[in-house]
């Protein structure tokens, strides 16, 4: 059994209220290559089959005032940027991205990001180790009602849509937390070339509160603000 250390970067949203529900399955399920993964997710206290459990989700949605908590862990996550891009647009023209957390950042530091309206904008305060405020960034016309994740590394930039991926490969798999992490939908993202591979690259954890709806947006519910 080959096992690799796993770099992981870990969202994480807060203060959930029930407003979700389950995302149907993804079909077909993409075939997950070696063990990493499997292994990442024993190591969380998941039972989760990697090549069955995958989730038919490309796109989400939540009310305005949504806020949410971003921290990364894991040797790569000093090379990997995370973020949101608004999902509504066409997908073979690039869309603007919304950086929540930048790869050059510190180890332990961290960001809390929250979705505004009037006009629509994201707001992404970013601290420390020792939770001190470094600095803002607010992103005009970010959109929390259609958006979606991506990540840019030393492999390029990926996208949870596949359609905006080259050759529409899937390069970012959704699947539901189990047991203490039930709640969670986690991100399992790939950053190498071509089709396929082990989903290993790095893991997005986001704590939902049930799960997402079976459509193309997720409700994530109301949370309660993270910062004012």
């Amino acid at each position: 059994m080959r096992i690799r250390l796993l770099p992981v970067v870990s969202v994480l949203l807060l203060s959930l209220v029930a407003s979700s529900a389950f995302a149907a399955p993804r079909s077909p399920q993409v075939p997950v290559s070696g063990t990493a993964l499997a292994a990442f997710f024993a190591s969380q206290g998941q039972v989760i089959n990697v090549s069955t459990d995958q989730l038919d989700l490309q796109s989400m949605s939540v009310p305005a005032g949504t806020s949410f908590e971003v921290r990364t862990f894991g040797p790569q996550a000093t090379s990997t940027s995370v973020g949101t891009y608004n999902s509504n647009g066409a997908k073979k023209v690039p869309p603007a991205l919304y950086t929540v957390l930048a790869g050059a950042t510190a180890p332990g530091w961290y960001a809390a990001a929250s979705f505004r309206s009037g006009p629509n904008r994201m707001l992404v305060n970013l601290f420390d180790a020792l939770n001190t405020l470094q600095g803002m960034n607010t992103y005009q016309g970010a959109n929390a009602a259609s958006f979606a994740i991506y990540n840019t590394g030393p492999g390029g930039t990926f996208y949870l849509e596949d359609a905006r991926n080259p050759g529409g490969a899937a390069k970012i798999l959704a699947y539901s937390g189990t047991g203490s992490r039930a709640g969670w939908t986690w991100f399992a993202c790939e950053s190498s070339s071509g089709s396929g591979g082990d989903f290993a690259d790095f893991v997005v954890g986001v704590n939902l509160n049930s799960s997402t709806v079976p459509v193309m947006h997720t409700a994530w519910g109301q949370l309660k603000a993270s910062f004012r």
